[in-house]
Order: C-alpha cells, then structure tokens, then sequence
C-alpha cells in the first residue's frame, strides 16, 4: 500500500532554490532515510510533508487511512510551558479533540462534550495521552507532568519530542536529527520502536549506523537532485562515488567539445547564415550545462606540536552536582598518541569530566596536572568562546590569519571559503548564523589552533555526513592526544581506541573500540540475566514446584498484572460523563468478565504458592 506519494515539489528559500521536480514515495513499513549537505532541504522536505510549510509547486499525498506525526529539530516553548502542556498544544488533529474535550469539560458543556467522547472513542483516543506519559518514561524522562520546559535539558526535551511522535497511534513518522543530544542507549531505545514492521518512517540523519540499523533505502538531495540508493549506508557511499566519477566523465567530455566551439566562436566567422546562429545557440546551451566548480571542504591537517612526557594526569577527581555525586576517586594518565571516546547516559556527568580536563571547572576533590607543553583545544557544546558580534572573517582572522592544509598554505578568507563560508557572505555577524553554521565555524577555529590535546564534546550534533567525513581525515592525521565525547556509535568506532564509561556514579577505562566494549557488555548483560535465572530457578525449585509449574505461576502472574491494568482502565471509564450508554454497556460487561477471570487467576497462583511453601 502506497502512505506517501510526493510529486514535482518545488522550493526556493531566501531566494535559494533548493529543490524542483522532486518526485519520490513512500510504501507501507518502507523506512528511508534522507541525506544531504547542511542547506541542502532536507529539513524542508520534512516540514513540507508534515505540513509545516507549502511548497512552490507540486503535490505531497498522504493516504487517508494513514496517521502522521513527526519530530522535528525546531524546539519553542514559552517560559510558562510545562509537559503537560506541550503535549496539548501539539499541531496534531486528534490531540485537539481531545483538549478540546477537557475544556468542554472545564467549562461544563454536557452537549459539546458528549458529542466530542462519541467521536474520541469511535477514533480510539482515549489512551493518547497515557501512550505519551509511558513514553516518556520508555526513554527515561521520568518528570511531573506539570514540569516546566525551561527547566529541560537538550537530551530530555528531544526524548520528550519523541515520546509524542510515537504516542499518536501513527502510521507514518517523520524524525528531524532525532539522534541529537541522545545518549547511546536512549538510541538503542528509538532503534526498537523504528524495528515495528506496520511503520513507515522517513528521517533525515546523520547517524551512519541508525540508518543502517533502520533503514533499507538512502535518498541523497545534492544540489536540487534526490536520488535513491536502496541498501547498506556503505553500498550508498560506492554509488555516490560512481555517480560522482561518471557526472566527472560527462563535464569533462562536455569541456572538451565546448572548448573546441568557443575556438570557432573566438574567430568571429564572416558568414551569417542559419547554421552559424544554430551553432552559436548550441554553444550556449553547452554553456548554462556546465557546472561551475565548488570550492567543497578539503582535508586540513594539524601542524605538529610536541608533547612532553607528562600530557595530563588526574588524581583522585570527584564532582557533584545539585547535591548528586557525579563521579569520584578517578585517576588517569593520558599518554600521547591516545584516542579516547567518553560515553553514558544524558547527566552522567560527561560534559563536566571534559569541562574539569579543560580547566573550565574545577573537581570539587583531586587535583587535574598539566604538562608544560600540553595545548588544548576544546570544543564545548555551549560554544562559549565563538564571539557573536564580530563577522565571520574578524572572528576567524583573530585566531590564524593563515592556515596549513595538505597542499599549500591558505589565507584566512579562503579557507573558510573551503567550509561553506563564501567571500560574500564572510562579512555576516555571526549572530545571524544557523546553529548548524555557528557549529561549524566553531568546530574549524578549534581545529586551527594546532593543539596537541583535542577535545570535542558531541562533535557531529548538526553535522552534515561531509563534514563529518573531513572531521574524520583531521583526527586520522592528528598527532597528540583526542578525547572525544559523542553518542554516533560510528564515529566513535572510527575514531576512538579507548573508552572512558561514566555509569552508577563511576569511571572506567576500557583499552578496547566501541565494538568490543558493546560485546563486553552484551556478554556481561548475559551472565546476569543467567545467573539472575538460576538463583530463581533454585530458589523455585527448593520449595516444591516443577518447573512446569514454576512457568505456568510465572505466566499467570503477568498475566493477572494486565488483568488488573485493564480493569484499572475500565474503573477510570466509568467517571467519564462523555460516554455514550452503548459504551457504558459494554464497559461494564468487560468489567464482569475480567474479575471472573482474576478470580480464577488468583486462585489458582494461591494453590500454586501453597506447594511451593510446602
């Protein structure tokens, strides 16, 4: 079944086309992801789709049975907005039902809100709100519902715009960078619920193994082209290559003949005649199908600055945080050469470790030593030294005005031209920047610092995939010492030798990849479940019970739990004034039937629990 058919879309922004002709669609449990350079429209895209925005031309069609929702990388919320409230104000049609019906309610109108419970109940509304409190928590954001936004972190307001996307019953989801500012395992988490065959989701991502993990079909939009490659992220890579030689071929071959008729032209034939205009208009077709050859980001290297033998060492450093202990007594030797990833939880304590390295904070016990000739660059998420009200240009030229690439040396102007930053648009103030450009900018003047002691916190938030790639290049040709704090599991496989784990208030060393931790961790998972089992089983088995009858107990007791969950949800229907007496009919005798059952259930884990006591 077709859910989503987009035909000749066409957008131009800010006087930038950046899209025409765009045709694609989407199957049911078909899962594509979206990839492209930073202002290419990817975001667009989803927004247009959503229903965010219009588009110049053409039609996006969504299949009427299907639900939409979507998660998008925008987050505004007043000061006065709680959980509560956000989910209320969601642009969704169901949601509005059902807010509508609390004000009914709040404002006493028995027709409008009888009129509105008959149709929240022909559409199965009901749960929706409880779906996003459970999803909530699903990801961790255990929070009162009248919890203020304000007082959210980045990681836990992305957990809560995800939680609403996948509490709506949706058919069709639409995800914006939804892995920024996530922890690993919460992205462990969202991998689970994309695995749901019945959903289709389209998302725009960065994250190389997500897409990998999730999706079978890549869309790559370059340069107002969207092209399809179906299979891994690495098949993708291998037909972009090819794709990318053959575009070469063509140009070549198109420069080639051009060259030879621009000859003609220069001669400045006598003859006048019909063929001459016809060739004269052919050459100028030939040139509107030239491109013009970017300055695309190029690989830059550090220059080499020695370390000493002492580079860092850490001494028993502990840190707490609104009264929560953090971490404590970790010691550490960083060595030259090392490539360390930092990984946990969202409030960990990550950031603080690398903020306590830095020097921007101090360990509240432990002493943080610095070699005479370590230099550090950090770069923090808060990007606390990018200084807003110069423009692109004074702020860079006051860091280098020259700057070494693999090739040649480069002038300030035409290395940030190199980035994405064009000579027309280096005299901007920074301020008036995209966060995803403020980042880059922010990431190069760190880089061109030549430490010999890097540090980057979360490096690939608002990253586009090139230049992540670039990024890569720079820390395979580093010389010195990385620490590098992110959640894109790829990244970190790529880039980091050594692990630091903050977990249960704790530090801890893995000399291991990323890969070899999760397979450390996958088998220590294991042995606890296992022994978690045996010491059950034993136990079970020391009081009489088979182990047939050690399942049939295990079972009835989930089982007598979703019984009691049910009637919960019946016993809250009946307070409500909205239903119609069908329903309350109905209601009531599910209610009869299930404390038949529960009476049945528990007599039967009363015998059991007998034998087993015996």
């Amino acid at each position: 079944m077709n859910v989503l058919s987009v035909e000749n879309l066409e957008k131009t922004v800010n006087d930038e086309p950046l899209f025409s002709s765009l045709t694609f669609g989407l199957e049911k449990g078909e899962k594509a992801a979206v990839v492209g350079r930073n202002g290419s429209g990817k975001s667009t895209l989803l927004k247009i789709i959503s229903g965010f925005l219009s588009p110049d031309k053409g039609r996006v069609s969504i299949n009427r049975s299907v639900r939409l929702s979507s998660s998008m990388q925008d987050f505004s919320s007043s000061a006065d907005d709680s959980i509560k409230s956000y989910f209320y104000s969601a642009p969704s049609p169901d949601i509005a039902i059902l807010k509508r019906y609390n004000d009914a309610i709040a404002e006493n109108d028995e027709r409008t809100y009888t009129a509105l419970g008959e149709e929240i109940s022909q559409k199965g509304l009901w749960n929706i709100e409880r779906d996003f409190y459970a999803k909530c928590e699903y990801f961790n954001l255990k929070k009162d519902p009248e919890t203020l936004l304000s007082t959210l972190s980045g990681g836990e307001k992305r957990k809560l715009q995800l939680a609403l996307a996948f509490s709506q019953k949706a058919d069709l989801v639409l995800l914006d960078e939804p892995t920024n500012h996530l922890d690993i395992r919460t992205i462990e988490k969202l991998e689970a619920l994309l695995e749901d065959e019945k959903l289709t989701v389209l998302l725009v991502t960065h994250d190389r193994q997500l897409i990998d993990n999730t999706c079978s079909v890549i869309y790559e939009l370059d340069k107002g082209e969207f092209y399809r490659h179906e299979g891994t992220f690495l098949s993708y890579l291998e037909d972009r290559r090819e794709r990318e030689e053959e575009k070469e071929k063509r140009q070549e071959k198109l420069n080639n003949i051009l060259s030879g008729e621009l000859k003609w032209l220069s001669r400045a034939p006598k003859a006048r005649g019909g063929k001459d205009k016809n060739r004269k208009e052919r050459i100028e077709k030939m040139l509107g199908l030239v491109e013009k050859k970017e300055k695309d980001s190029s690989p830059f290297f550090s220059l080499y600055r020695r370390l000493s033998k002492k580079v860092l060492e850490m001494e028993n450093i502990s840190k707490a945080w609104d009264g929560k202990t953090l971490f404590s007594g970790f010691s550490f030797s960083f060595l030259d050469g090392m490539r360390i990833g930092v990984i946990g939880d969202n409030g960990s304590g990550k950031s603080t470790l690398l903020d306590i390295i830095a020097g921007v904070i101090e360990s509240d016990e432990g002493t943080v030593d610095k070699g005479t000739s370590t230099y550090i660059s950090y770069y923090d998420q808060m990007n606390r030294t990018l200084k807003e009200d110069k423009s692109i240009l004074e702020y860079f030229s006051s860091i280098a005005e020259n700057i070494q690439t693999e090739y040649k040396m480069l002038s300030a102007d035409a290395f940030l031209s190199m980035f994405g930053f064009s000579r027309s648009n280096q005299n901007k103030r920074i301020s008036t920047l995209s966060g995803g450009e403020k980042r880059r900018l922010y990431l190069i003047s760190k880089l061109i610092e030549n430490p010999n002691f890097l540090i980057l916190d979360e490096p690939t938030n608002d990253l586009d995939l090139w230049s992540m790639e670039n990024l890569e290049y720079y820390l395979s040709t580093f010389h010195g010492v990385s620490l590098i704090c992110s959640h894109d599991r790829a990244f970190l496989e790529i880039n980091c030798d050594y692990l630091f784990v903050i977990e249960n208030q704790k530090i801890s060393f893995y000399s291991s990849s990323y890969s070899a931790y999760e397979k450390i961790r996958a088998k220590e998972n294991d042995s606890k479940k296992k022994e978690k089992e045996t010491v059950r089983r034993e136990k079970r088995e020391k009081k009489g019970l088979t182990y047939k009858e050690m399942k049939e107990k295990e079972e009835l007791e989930n089982k007598l739990s979703f019984l009691m969950e049910k009637k919960k949800a019946l016993e809250e229907s009946f307070s409500n004034p909205g239903l119609s007496y069908i329903e309350i009919d109905k209601n009531n005798r599910n209610y009869e039937e299930i404390l038949k059952e529960e009476d049945e259930i528990t007599d039967r884990i009363l015998a059991l629990m007998e034998k087993e006591e015996a």
